[in-house]
């Protein structure tokens, strides 16, 4: 049963290396970590949503700068009124119905608001910047996940390595045992523990090629990268890997430099300097405002009648007889009676007699409205504070963060050194476990144990001395130097 089951893990593993050769001929192109960046930078969602917070601003902004202007609208309306009401045109009660049309064209301009428009264009420049900082710190923590994501791969990919190592020594050391078996130099058993060892072995290698392909794929969904899309990346040897020495990366130094140069901070900055200017723009609200208003209009009604036409008229104010003949009598002093004749007043000219215009001055003096005004303002002067408690909690969160990296970094690189002294004491217990076991004087148990053991310690080595460097790696990014491998 057990033989069974190596040979099945050997034909995964040939059939996973078969896989992986087949994979390597078709040219995959591999990028390395700037590509990558500027991947990231172009097509993560999260870039990408942040962009669109600059439009939202640029709008608001535009919109607080076109309020300065003077403001106007126009109106019309065309119906029907029936029942007693007031004729438009003559202003006397009729109760029969008619047809209307009005137009009205409005104008009014602020004059003076206490400098409220002026100080909410500040704030919405001021939130403008801010919000284009904001993208800057959303590339940056891109840019973070893509080289985090970066070392992982790279680790995989070490891993990986060491694992056909151990795979390939086994192997060796399995063909060896198996010509002292056949001689009969070694017992069966031997031989036995050797292809359990392969077996074990095998499944690791496969794990860590999983693994592999696991930290692809969570790059290319950091990339918003079709996950069936053909993607490698280079593959630099860690010790090539450019890291300051720590020295160059003391915590205060680092924290001062971070306070200047990391995105968040300066995004904190410029949303203070806004809230005080919105508490000005509260404050302005309270006091009375001057502004300067105009109009336009004209109507329309179907029923309006003019003047078509007059005649002059003499009436005789009695008769007189004499004798027998009748004669009319005539005022000394006559007075004029026409006869008028109206007709349907045309549209155009009822718009342009009825034409009215208007223009004047307003003021407008707060005295009590719920005080909401006045609660406004106190409100604008709590988020001011808002503001401070949240700038100075995210410099003390910097602060911890550059000091914990730093403590992380001494850390990793005591660990880094002691991983590479227990490599060399691994390798020659495991040199000499060779020699005794090649003069048949330690049995395969131990053998392998020596084996495992330097394994552990090779694999150790590869993640303490990454963990170092993506430790130096985030120093280096507080300290404003970008991410470079």
């Amino acid at each position: 049963m057990m033989r069974q089951c190596i040979k099945l893990l050997l034909c995964l593993l040939l059939l996973n290396v078969f896989c992986l050769q087949f994979a390597q001929a078709q040219q995959i192109e591999k990028w390395d970590l700037r590509k990558c960046v500027e991947y990231a930078l172009q097509n993560n969602i999260t870039v990408r949503q942040a962009d669109l917070q600059i439009r939202f601003a640029e709008l608001e902004l535009k919109q607080s700068r076109l309020s300065q202007y003077p403001n106007a609208n126009f109106s019309s309306t065309l119906g029907y009124s029936s029942g007693r009401n007031q004729d438009p045109t003559t202003f006397s009660l009729i109760t029969t119905g008619y047809a209307f049309n009005n137009f009205s064209l409005q104008t009014s301009v602020d004059l003076f608001s206490w400098f409220t428009k002026k100080n909410t264009i500040a704030a919405k420049s001021l939130d403008l910047k801010a919000t284009e900082i904001g993208v800057e710190k959303a590339k940056n923590d891109i840019a973070l996940n893509v080289a985090v994501a970066y070392l992982q791969i790279l680790l995989a990919k070490e891993q990986v390595n060491l694992a056909k190592v151990q795979v390939t020594q086994t192997r060796s050391q399995l063909e060896s045992t198996r010509k002292q078996v056949d001689a009969g130099k070694l017992p069966e058993l031997n031989a036995a523990q050797v292809e359990a060892q392969l077996a074990s072995d095998s499944s690791s290698l496969i794990s860590a090629e999983t693994s592999a392909q696991q930290s692809l794929l969570q790059m290319k969904a950091l990339l918003n990268m079709d996950a069936a899309a053909s993607f490698d990346v280079v593959t630099p040897p860690v010790d090539l890997i450019p890291v300051e020495k720590l020295a160059d990366l003391q915590p205060d130094a680092v924290y001062n430099l971070a306070l200047v140069n990391m995105p968040q901070q300066q995004v904190d900055e410029l949303n203070l300097k806004s809230a005080l200017k919105s508490v000005e723009v509260a404050k302005g609200s309270m006091y009375p405002t001057l502004s300067m208003f105009g109009s336009l209009g004209a109507t329309y009604n179907n029923k309006a009648r003019e003047l078509t036409s007059r005649t002059k008229l003499n009436i005789p104010t009695g008769t007189v007889t004499v004798g027998t003949t009748s004669y009319q009598v005539f005022s000394v002093s006559p007075f004029d009676i026409y006869t008028s004749t109206y007709g349907k007043m045309g549209y155009f000219d009822q718009l342009n007699q009825n034409f009215r215009q208007s223009i004047g001055l307003s003021v407008s003096i707060p005295i009590f409205n719920g005080a909401n005004l006045r609660t406004a303002w106190q409100r604008s002067k709590l988020s001011v504070k808002q503001v401070e408690l949240k700038k100075e909690q995210n410099s003390t969160t910097l602060k911890q963060d550059i000091y914990k990296a730093y403590n992380d970094a001494v850390a990793a690189l005591q660990k880094f050194n002691a991983s590479k002294i227990s490599v060399e004491t691994a390798q020659k217990a495991y040199n000499f476990a060779q020699k005794r076991y090649d003069l048949s004087l330690l049995s395969t148990y131990e053998l392998l144990n020596s084996q495992n053991a330097l394994q552990t310690a090779r694999t150790q080595l590869v993640y303490v001395q990454y963990d170092y460097v993506f430790k130096m790696k985030l120093l280096e990014f507080y300290k404003g130097q970008g991410l470079k491998l």
